[in-house]
């Protein structure tokens, strides 16, 4: 439970250390910029509205992310997402040590990937981003995605195997060229 009188500051520290985290996740999850900060705000407008209730029965970000991959699944299935990776958000990810045919086979995979990716299921794109992108631990994906610790290593072991299926290639390359 969160003191009421220290509600604010607890809010303000709250947001500084999670938003950044919060944000990525959904910019992976919706491929668009715009998106994900008005789905970023809402999660943050969730957590504001729900904070006095939080119990402390998980970790904080934990429940953090677990009203962000609710969010993002609310907005998927009201918009009913094309694609979901787009060329603008891979357009910022450059390197200013690759010379530029590098730079274009590197921008070029992460599009593969991001594409096949956003192809998967969502239970399997949810794993897929919260533990080979985000690099959450089998635990933390578990009690975000409210399931059991060995269906997220089933679920990413099957969208590990999808995405290499998808992609024809060496899957050890796919997770170390998505970040």
């Amino acid at each position: 439970m969160v003191d009421s009188n220290n509600l604010e500051s607890r809010i303000v520290e709250i947001y500084n250390l999670y938003y950044l985290d919060v944000y990525r996740f959904l910019v992976c999850f919706s491929g668009n910029q715009n998106d994900a900060e008005d789905l970023t705000q809402e999660v943050f407008i969730r957590v504001l509205k729900s904070l006095t209730n939080f119990n402390g029965k998980y970790n904080l970000k934990t429940w953090i992310f677990s009203i962000a991959k609710h969010v993002a699944v609310d907005h998927y299935r009201k918009k009913r997402f094309v694609s979901l990776f787009k060329d603008i958000f891979f357009n910022q990810l450059s390197s200013n040590e690759k010379k530029p045919d590098e730079v274009f086979e590197v921008t070029e995979l992460k599009r593969c990937i991001h594409e096949a990716i956003a192809k998967l299921k969502p239970n399997y794109r949810a794993v897929m981003i919260l533990r080979g992108i985000s690099e959450c631990s089998i635990k933390e994906t578990s009690d975000i995605l409210q399931c059991s610790e060995a269906k997220v290593k089933v679920d990413y072991h099957r969208a590990l195997k999808e995405l290499k299926r998808k992609l024809n290639i060496d899957i050890e390359g796919v997770l170390t060229n998505a970040k």
